[in-house]
Parts: C-alpha cells; sequence; structure tokens
C-alpha cells in the first residue's frame, strides 16, 4: 500500500482525525517561517497522545545539527524529514545528521525541491551512504529558493515520470505539493510513487485540518491502491 503521511500538525484534534482516517505518519513542522510552524512544546504534547503505530515525523530546513537533536529529544520523534541545505551544501547530507547524537538512531526523509532542479534542467541523482539504513525515502516536493516545501502547487507530474522511474529504482519516492483529495489518485496513477505526502490539501486554514478532506485523501489512496494491486 501506499505509504501516506497528513504534514503540518498544529493540534491534537487533527493529529487524533489523521489517524483515524487511517494515515500511516503525521508530520510536524519545525521551519519558523512556515504557517504551519509548531513548538516543540506543543508537538510533545500532540505526540504523547498518539499510538505507537503512526509515525511521527518532524520536518526541518536550515537548522543546525544541535537543534535538530533538541527537537528530537524534546518531542519524541521516530523520523526527520530534512532538505538538502538543512544539514550540508550537497552530497553527503547524511553524515552530518549526528551519528553520535539522538539523530543518529532516526529513520530520515531526505526532501528535494523538484521543480527548480526540473527547471534549472539540473541531473537529479541519489548517492546514500548509511550502513544502518536510516534512510527511508526521498521526497520530491515542489518548493524552491526560500520556500523548500508547503507551496500547495504541484509540480509537472508528466514531466516528471522519467526522473521518478529512475530514482525508483533505487530508493523509495515520496510525492508532495499540490495534493489534494480529487488529484491523489491520478498523481499515484502517473508516477507509482512508494509514498504521497499532504498538508494544504486536506486543510480548512493554514495549520487548521479539515477533517472530511483528511479522510477523502486517505480514501482516495487506498481507492488507488486497490485498482493498481
Amino acid at each position: 500500500m501506499t505509504w501516506v503521511k497528513i504534514c503540518g500538525m498544529t493540534n491534537l484534534a487533527d493529529a487524533l482525525v489523521a489517524v483515524e482516517a487511517g494515515a500511516d505518519a503525521v508530520g510536524f513542522v519545525f521551519y519558523e517561517k512556515s504557517p504551519r510552524c509548531v513548538s516543540v512544546e506543543t508537538a510533545r504534547e500532540i505526540v504523547g497522545k498518539l499510538p505507537a503505530t503512526v509515525e511521527k515525523v518532524g520536518v526541518l530546513a536550515g537548522e543546525s545539527v544541535a537543534r535538530a537533536d533538541e527537537i528530537v529529544s524534546g518531542v519524541g520523534l521516530d523520523a526527520l524529514q530534512v532538505y538538502p541545505f538543512s544539514y550540508a551544501k550537497s552530497g553527503g547530507a547524511y553524515d552530518n545528521l549526528g551519528a553520535n547524537s539522538r539523530l543518529g538512531k532516526k529513520k530520515l526523509y531526505f526532501a528535494l525541491p523538484i521543480a527548480r532542479y526540473m527547471s534549472e534542467g539540473h541531473q537529479v541523482t541519489v548517492d546514500v551512504k548509511d550502513p544502518e539504513s536510516r534512510f527511508a525515502a526521498l521526497l520530491l516536493d515542489s518548493g524552491g529558493g526560500q520556500q523548500p516545501g508547503g507551496t500547495g502547487v504541484a509540480f509537472d507530474w508528466k514531466k516528471a515520470v522519467p526522473l521518478v522511474a529512475r530514482l525508483s529504482r533505487t530508493v523509495s519516492v515520496v510525492i508532495a505539493g499540490g495534493l489534494t483529495p480529487e488529484n491523489v489518485g491520478e498523481a499515484i496513477g502517473i508516477l507509482q510513487p512508494w509514498g504521497v505526502d499532504v498538508a494544504s490539501g486536506v486543510e480548512a486554514s493554514p495549520g487548521k485540518k479539515d477533517a472530511e478532506k483528511v479522510r477523502a485523501f486517505v480514501r482516495a489512496v487506498r481507492e488507488m491502491d486497490r485498482k493498481v494491486s
């Protein structure tokens, strides 16, 4: 089944709706410029009331390893979703994630602002050197520039087919950016990703989820799963 993450949690009620709907993971954004940014204290309170079966992912951009370590220890996260400029300019981003800290044991989702790379014609390669296999997946988002993700805008799925197919041969690929209950099935059908990630597409307003949209999103993913299985 397609892995589903509902991101941008700011309150317990929304997180519980995602759990009830059948999401595999919930995300907490610690990027200060995001309208979905949550404090360590609030995230910790929410995480403490969620079942262990649901993955709790912290979304980080531009944080130092020391600050990331502080967030992980303060919240009780299962995984980190990091953007390339968070810990390294290029190459071995994973090597800088605190092998001797709490981060060293956390699962990693490496996020790539794919729209920028596609528009500028960059060649995307992934070289994962993690003997402990902490790397979970590559997340392709539509961010870029000053906004690494959470734009609410979809990238060109059809144009990305060759890239996603090539990457999928060696890594699990998650797609994000502009997904909604209405279009997530189409996105899955075109790109056949390992997972999908949504935030604004299931919101009533920035930082506040629409319960019916959350349920409809997960339902749409599972319906497509049944069609392609």
